[in-house]
């Protein structure tokens, strides 16, 4: 495998995928306008930015996480990742029928610009500020597990540091990006998904051919592996993987991190009218199943072949996936694995960049309150830019303090920053009270912190209770118990 698939075969063909991304760049970007930027003058197809957005949803993590949970215990073992997945249903209904209605009808390029019209200015910032904060940290956890991958597979056989290693892959990102901006991100992530699904079904049949499974035997041996295991109700409420508990951060999760989220609502955003985006979304709530379900079936076989080749499972479960890609499979696998990984990860994180982008010079530059200009346009390349080496540097970071599966890290980091969101939006939709706009800030700062508490000593003061991922329903409940405080009655 080594000498027919070098890693500087591997760096020449992420090269050869990176030109093609900058070619697609050149043409949608001729028109370099804050209008096409942000909201790609509301022409996009919906089917476009519906297949475009299962690989923001999926990204990276997704990509080698979820199978490497599979089989490794406790939290998302087995199928109970499901769970989460059915959860995410209900949260995307909540998004078409509750909150599209609304960013349409206000005609919004910022979503937060919501909470300013509902219920002050502060509110609009704080919404905005807290969004900047989950979605920069939720995109360096993605970029970093692409990058210790690459890091891992490739870049070491040179001898390049891991910081030349993000360096470079930010780098290409923002080539792309900051002309076009969603105009751009939209067709590429589209060509991203693609990419991505593909190599995910050749993984998935290589490794049947491997086994010498058939599609009417695969259903009975991975049943008799053990690893299939979707529901889980017989632990209670004291299990991580318990039904409940999953199925409701799953919808949580989505409403926060899609529905509340200015980089995935800015490419529904885009959609000619509401019909359309509200098609899209259903479009897409329906793919997105069928894909988790097959990243979940490629993790039992990957154990299943692991344990019959006798191959030692990596401490890391995210390295699963492409220590068999690299090392047990054909070349043209660990190509296809190479090239589903960058697809997974720069198709989230490149939105993820021009979604901060916006939001920072919508929300925080007033750039639609004020007349377009030169400046405007050179101001928001040094934003992107900018952004990009936050990222960088939050990379450099992880690298040197993460030991956890990113998936769950990434979930915990959720139920801490976008907490203040999910109870800013509930309590402005559910309830008619305005508040105390000054006092917004210190509610939103609060609630996560007590939060925090409540979970890290949930064991004993809830009879070996923990919250998981649940802790975003809490950080939300508090948040919103703290803006009823503060109501104006």
């Amino acid at each position: 495998m080594i000498n027919q698939l070098t890693p500087l075969t591997l760096l020449f063909i992420i090269g050869i995928y990176f030109g093609l991304l900058l070619l697609v760049s050149w043409f949608t970007g001729k028109n370099d306008s804050n209008e096409v930027f942000f909201k790609a003058e509301k022409q996009s197809p919906w089917l476009l930015v519906a297949i475009g957005m299962i690989g923001t949803s999926i990204s990276g993590v997704t990509f080698v996480s979820v199978p490497g949970k599979v089989g490794s215990g406790g939290l998302n073992m087995a199928f109970s990742y499901m769970q989460v997945v059915f959860g995410y249903l209900l949260g995307y209904i909540v998004i078409a029928l509750v909150l599209m209605p609304i960013y349409y009808r206000l005609n919004l390029t910022s979503i937060y610009g919501y909470l300013e019209t509902r219920f002050g200015r502060k509110a609009y910032k704080t919404g905005a500020g807290f969004f900047l904060l989950s979605r920069t940290l939720g995109s360096a956890l993605r970029l970093f597990l692409m990058a210790i991958i690459l890091q891992k597979f490739i870049f070491d056989s040179f001898g390049i540091p891991f910081w030349i290693t993000g360096f470079v892959t930010l780098f290409f990102i923002f080539l792309y990006t900051f002309r076009g901006g969603i105009k751009t991100v939209i067709i590429t992530d589209t060509f991203l998904a693609v990419c991505f699904i593909t190599a995910l079904c050749l993984t998935l049949i290589s490794l049947m051919s491997r086994l010498d499974i058939n599609v009417a035997s695969l259903v009975p041996v991975m049943k008799e592996s053990g690893y299939t295991k979707m529901f889980f109700f017989e632990g209670g409420w004291n299990d991580p993987n318990n039904f409940f508990k999953q199925f409701l951060s799953g919808a949580l999760i989505t409403i926060v991190m899609t529905g509340l989220d200015q980089d995935m609502m800015q490419k529904n955003l885009t959609c000619r009218t509401l019909k359309d985006a509200q098609k899209n979304m259903f479009t897409f709530s329906g793919i997105i199943v069928i894909v988790n379900l097959l990243f979940l079936t490629l993790g039992a076989l990957l154990y299943i072949f692991a344990k019959k080749q006798g191959i030692a499972l990596p401490d890391n479960t995210d390295y699963l996936y492409p220590t068999i890609a690299f090392s047990h499979l054909s070349p043209l696998l660990g190509v296809v694995f190479i090239l589903g990984i960058v697809a997974a990860t720069c198709s989230s994180s490149d939105s993820a960049l021009t979604s901060l982008t916006t939001s920072f010079c919508v929300d925080f530059l007033d750039f639609e309150k004020k007349e377009q200009n030169s400046s405007q346009h050179r101001t928001r390349m040094i934003v992107h830019l900018s952004f990009a080496l936050v990222l960088l540097l939050l990379i450099i970071v992880f690298k040197v303090t993460n030991k956890d599966a990113i998936i769950n890290f990434l979930f915990k980091v959720a139920g801490i920053t976008y907490g203040p969101l999910l109870g800013l939006f509930s309590f402005g939709v559910l309830t008619k009270y305005k508040v105390n706009d000054n006092r917004v800030l210190i509610v939103c700062i609060t609630a996560p912190l007590l939060m925090w508490l409540i979970d890290i000593n949930s064991a004993p003061l809830f009879n070996g209770f923990q919250f998981g991922f649940l802790s975003l329903a809490l950080n939300g409940l508090l948040t919103f118990g703290g803006l009823w405080l503060i109501r104006k009655k």
